[in-house]
């Protein structure tokens, strides 16, 4: 039987895992479920279906353990799993609750970008435009949400990104200054009224 004492490493219980033990498994999930079910949140915007995508992640990692290589840390590949049931759900959904942030080049022009007037410590620290905030999130397309919760949320690098959405760096950064651009635009419009 496997000791779950903190000084068991991940890899270990990976390893565990993969030889069918039950223990290892649960505390994976045990050290993750967290995680999982706040990004799938932050993401779905709604509690059913983040708690509907942490299910999926971990029924999708309980049968693919196995092909977890290790050349990236488990938190990323769980990272990516999430993000892929999430944007399933949403492609699911009959009616989307986003807009298009693209215009009909499939860019967003920076002369259309009204210049940032509220810094993030301003947002955090009044509850007011953080509701705004959370509200312009949701509106974002499901692509481009989980770009950004990404880096400007929990924080991961541009290449942790673009590993776990699978695009060049490019790509995410492209991706990451439209949503920004989108969000200041919805703040300043809303704030500005």
């Amino acid at each position: 039987m496997i000791n779950t004492s903190n000084n068991i490493t991940e890899e270990h219980l990976i390893e565990e895992a993969r030889n069918g033990s039950k223990t290892a498994l649960a505390q994976l999930v045990k050290n993750y479920e967290q995680t999982v079910f706040n990004f799938a949140f932050k993401v779905c915007r709604n509690k059913d279906r983040a708690e509907h995508a942490m299910q999926e992640t971990f029924l999708s990692m309980i049968k693919s353990l196995n092909q977890f290589s290790g050349k990236s840390k488990l938190s990323t590949w769980l990272y990516t799993i999430v993000s892929n049931h999430c944007l399933m759900l949403a492609r699911s959904q009959k009616k989307y609750d986003y807009t298009s942030i693209e215009n009909d080049d499939g860019l967003i022009e920076d002369k259309n970008v009204i210049d940032w007037k509220y810094s993030p410590e301003k947002i955090s620290e009044n509850d007011e435009l953080k509701t705004i905030l959370d509200e312009a999130i949701k509106k974002l397309p499901p692509d481009y949400r989980i770009v950004f919760v990404l880096r400007d949320i929990e924080g991961l690098s541009t290449q942790e990104t673009s590993e776990i959405v699978n695009l060049s760096v490019p790509a995410v950064k492209s991706r990451l200054h439209r949503a920004r651009a989108y969000l200041r635009n919805e703040l300043n419009n809303t704030l500005g009224k």
